[in-house]
Parts: structure tokens; C-alpha cells; sequence
């Protein structure tokens, strides 16, 4: 694999929306612009919009314009990124599937099948992670980033599988999160890429942005011009061949990033030439009857938040990630 340096994933999965555009009514013309925003954008408070503004992340009319600025009937007001998600608590599915791979009174570790969302996005959504876990244990209900994503402590795209980790309690949440921000927590990830990589092992350390022009994907800056424009943040993925089919120009490789962005994973490793087999949006080749990449959160290792003793969890391939890689093979 090709290394590419400048100066995921727990593949955070933020969901990236289209530019949200709203138009001025009549009751709100003549109206301050930061606080018309703080106003109708549901979940953004005057501070934000003020930052928001200042960043050039709003834009009038197709214009910058400054937080004082007066809005009148008519204007379109256009956000570069999606309104803060509204806070809700997951409604509780008491007989939604559930695989727990690790419980105790602090922490439950699961196992996210491919397909499935962390969380929901609106409040009366149904079908994710989340679902189930205030159903099986509703202590969660509360603890977290947000209230729609109870104890969650990383995220994983809808279309990888494997290991999620969550706190039970807040105690127990501010310990690992302090963990996962120190790189104490190793998550490890199975893949299928695209292409023959000639190396055993290596690091892929590019910084990542969000994509100028595409809000569903990230951008591997590789590029001083990119570094300076987009101000993106350090991202190191490590990676290890586990084994090469040379007939279809594919390989297996293991994955490891402790503190990972959104897409890390999908980002880097498109970004070295190799991307993953089911990867679409990257640049990867499709695979007959499967809609997602073919990545696997296999293992994740964690000091326990109270007793501090290493906790290692597993879980195999799943059966539909060998099904699709048999068929990406096949048809490869």
C-alpha cells in the first residue's frame, strides 16, 4: 500500500445532509440574522449561529452576510451543514434482536450487524442499536453525547458490522471517553480493498476535512494546498495485509485506529488506492446484492471504567460479509 503524508473507523457515522435552506416569512422580516437563525433553525442556539456566521457556514441569498444584517421577507438563507439533530430519547423496541457480546453493571459491548444504524435520526424512528439497548437496559436513557444516542461511545457507519461499546452509566462514560480520547481504547477492523498491496504492513497518516463539495463524504488532504484550505484534522490508520487474492486483485487487511474521524477508514484507504470492495461513494466497485462496504469492527480493547483491567472482546467475520466478499470474488 502506498503511504501518503502531509505535513476511521470507529467510522463516526455524523450524518451529513444537503445544504438546509429556509426562506424569511413576513413576520420575521427586519429581524437581526443570528437571531432569526437562533429562532427557526430548530436545535441551533444564538451563540452557535453567531459562530456559524462567522465561520461562513450561512449564506444569504447566495452571500456572506454579518450577524447584525437585518433578513427580509423573501430571503433565502442557506446552512453549509445540517442543523443540530433535536434531542429525543430512542423509543424503546422490547422485542428488537440484540447480540451482546460483553455485560456488566458499567458496560455492555454488542455486535452491529451490517445495515443497521447506531441510532435514530428522527424521534420516532425505530429499527437501530439504540432502540434495543434503552429496551434492554433503560438506565442508559440520558448518558452519552446526546439523548438519541444513550451510551454510545463510538460509532460505527450503518454499513460496517461489529463491535459498539456503551457505558451504562455516566461514570462509566466519562472514564472510557476520557480512555478514547488518551488512545487507550484499540478497535480493530477486517476489510476486503481493491488491489494487490505489495507491502506487510504499513500506516496511512493523512488529516481528513469534510468534503468541500460532497457533505456525504470526507477528504483525505494529502496535499499541503488541501492542509492549508480546509484545516483538516490528524487521522493515522494503521494496516496489516492478512492475505492477498492475487487472481482478483483484492486483499484482506486488519485495520487499527485508536482515535478515529468520520470515514477514516473509507477516506484513507481510497485515498492510498485501495478501496474497499462495496465502497460506492469511495470510489469502491459494487458488489451483487449488497449495498454496503465490506468493513468489520473485529475487536475492541478498553480498560474496564472501575477496575482498570483490560477488556478484550471479539466477535468473527459475520456470515453476510463472507457471503458478499465470496461474491465480490466471484464476479471480480
Amino acid at each position: 500500500m502506498t503511504e501518503t503524508s502531509t505535513t476511521d473507523e470507529d467510522e463516526s457515522e455524523t450524518e451529513q445532509r444537503p445544504p438546509t435552506r429556509f426562506v424569511v416569512a413576513a413576520a420575521d422580516a427586519g429581524v437581526r440574522l443570528d437571531a432569526w437563525l437562533a429562532r427557526r433553525v430548530p436545535g441551533l442556539s444564538r451563540r452557535r449561529a453567531i459562530a456559524w456566521l462567522e465561520e461562513s457556514k450561512v449564506e444569504v441569498n447566495g452571500r456572506r452576510r454579518a450577524k447584525g444584517a437585518l433578513v427580509a421577507e423573501g430571503d433565502v438563507v442557506t446552512l453549509s451543514e445540517p442543523p443540530p439533530p433535536e434531542a429525543f430519547d430512542p423509543i424503546a423496541e422490547d422485542d428488537a434482536a440484540l447480540v451482546v457480546l460483553f455485560e456488566d453493571d458499567d458496560v455492555v459491548v454488542v455486535d452491529k450487524p451490517a445495515g443497521v444504524a447506531c441510532h435514530p435520526l428522527r424521534h420516532d424512528e425505530r429499527g437501530t442499536i439504540a432502540n434495543a439497548l434503552v429496551a434492554r437496559f433503560p438506565e442508559i436513557v440520558g448518558v452519552g453525547y446526546a439523548r438519541r444516542e444513550p451510551g454510545i461511545l463510538h460509532r460505527l457507519d450503518n454499513g460496517t458490522s461489529g463491535v459498539l461499546l456503551v457505558a451504562r452509566t455516566k461514570e462509566a462514560f466519562e472514564s472510557l471517553r476520557e480512555a478514547l480520547r488518551a488512545g487507550r481504547i484499540e478497535k480493530r477492523y477486517v476489510a476486503l480493498v481493491t488491489g494487490l498491496i505489495e507491502r506487510d504492513e504499513g500506516v496511512i497518516d493523512v488529516p481528513l476535512a469534510p468534503h468541500p463539495r460532497d457533505a456525504r463524504k470526507v477528504l483525505a488532504c494529502a496535499h499541503e494546498r488541501d492542509v492549508a484550505r480546509y484545516r483538516p484534522r490528524p487521522a493515522t490508520t494503521r494496516w496489516k495485509v492478512l492475505e492477498r487474492i492475487e487472481d482478483r486483485a483484492m486483499t484482506l487487511v486488519e485495520l487499527a485506529a485508536e482515535t478515529a474521524a468520520r470515514h477514516q477508514i473509507r477516506a484513507h484507504l481510497a485515498a492510498a488506492g485501495h478501496a474497499l470492495v462495496g465502497d460506492v461513494l469511495y470510489g469502491g466497485p459494487e458488489v451483487p446484492g449488497i449495498a454496503h462496504q465490506l468493513l468489520h469492527a473485529s475487536r475492541i480493547v478498553f480498560p474496564h471504567p472501575r477496575t482498570g483491567r483490560p477488556i478484550d472482546v471479539h466477535v468473527p467475520l459475520p456470515g453476510d460479509f463472507s457471503r458478499a466478499a465470496g461474491r465480490a470474488l466471484a464476479s471480480g
